[in-house]
């Protein structure tokens, strides 16, 4: 109980400080567990970032849900979750339920600067994350193309085709030439099957209970979770496609930027969403949409923690993940403008802002903290002049 209380405790204090999203959420674990603690060597931590780049999921809550399950079995796993998740989930609920009450001009201003700065943020993403998924012709094709058929034929459907032949086309083009025998490969299998269970009960469950609303929220969440590659940014359009018209673009966008300010992890959004998709029962909502989306990157952890490096090692499977992780890029890229930009710009002066945010951000190195007060002082600023 101790050792699980220690976990808690740790988790807790980088949950209430680590802003700057993934990639500074894994610096935070590097000092603490490795560098101070020594609850896990630097080899083992290198092989559990790998891990996390390789399933779908929330990359550094699944880095710090393998740094709990290793130091307290699945007790600390689910300990670690918990304490990085819950300050987080406290305050994109606090937001969610106080943004149902107001709605004034000036509210609504500042709503409008978080829009754009989500603007900012996802091109900064698509930018970023192009340089390590598309290295080459193929992968930078399979990216332009994806962004062309989701720019003409948007919806979830296309979305999942679009990842299903981009994977193809890497598993048999993209796969790394390899001369060994393959090591043998197991792994936990109950994880893996409750993974798939729910992945394919949910849909069926839903249609037969005749579009449950609790239904609803657990499914489209849980999907969301489960084709996430490419980090958190990429459940932007996923939750968008799998929710449908149950939340408006204001809506959706408001969580996307809200989950920037934070501290902790950014699939907190639903947290955010799950409050206002069930407005009558905020709470149940934000919880079951948390946990909803969390799950299946955590069971697939769980699943293959102990064996994962004799799979990645696979050449078919290796060049699938990197077709799949090529087309994340233009997903976001279609995202970018469908619906974030063309429901965020209303005037020059939006775009003024969106640029020298963008400065901001990628070359000044400013703090997203200070972008989301800032842009949302800017919203607030036009509401006051017009």
């Amino acid at each position: 109980m101790n050792t699980l209380l220690d976990i808690f405790w740790r988790f807790l204090l980088l949950g209430l400080t680590s802003f700057g999203g993934p990639a500074a959420h894994m610096g935070y674990f590097q000092q603490t567990f490795v560098q101070k603690l020594k609850w896990i060597d630097d080899d083992s931590y290198g092989k559990l970032i790998a891990l996390s780049q390789f399933l779908p999921g929330p990359g550094s809550s699944q880095v710090g849900f393998a740094i709990g399950l290793h130091r307290g079995g699945l007790a600390g796993g689910i300990a670690a979750s918990l304490g990085f998740t819950l300050p987080s989930f406290v305050l994109m609920y606090l937001l969610a339920t106080t943004a149902m009450s107001m709605s004034n001009d000036y509210f609504l201003g500042a709503i409008h600067g978080l829009k754009l700065l989500a603007v900012v943020v996802i091109a900064d993403a698509c930018l970023t994350m192009s340089k390590s998924f598309c290295t080459n012709t193929v992968t930078v094709a399979i990216c332009v193309f994806t962004a062309a058929i989701l720019l003409v034929l948007p919806g979830i459907a296309t979305q999942l085709t679009a990842l299903l032949i981009a994977g193809t086309i890497g598993a048999f083009i993209l796969k790394p030439q390899s001369k060994s025998k393959p090591e043998p490969f197991t792994m936990n299998w109950p994880a893996l099957l409750l993974f798939l269970a729910l992945f394919l009960g949910l849909p069926a469950a839903m249609l037969l209970a005749n579009h449950n609303a609790l239904l609803h929220l657990t499914n489209a969440f849980y999907q969301s979770g489960s084709l996430v590659f490419g980090g958190g940014h990429v459940v932007l359009p996923l939750l968008q496609e799998s929710l449908g018209d149950s939340l408006s673009t204001d809506e959706l966008l408001l969580g996307y930027a809200a989950a920037q300010a934070v501290p902790g992890p950014m699939f907190t959004m639903a947290t955010f969403l799950g409050a206002k998709l069930l407005e009558q029962q905020p709470l149940l909502g934000a919880t079951i949409a948390t946990l909803a989306i969390f799950l299946p990157g955590f069971l697939l952890v769980l699943s293959v923690h102990k064996y994962w490096q004799a799979l990645a090692n696979r050449p078919l499977l290796s060049g699938f993940l990197a077709g799949i992780n090529a087309a994340v890029i233009g997903l976001l890229v279609s995202t970018l403008y469908q619906p974030v930009l063309i429901s965020s710009v209303k005037a020059p002066y939006d775009i003024a802002a969106i640029i020298l945010g963008f400065f901001a951000l990628r070359t000044l190195k400013l703090p997203i903290v200070m972008l989301v007060i800032s842009f949302a002082f800017f919203g607030f600023a036009l509401a006051l002049l017009y």
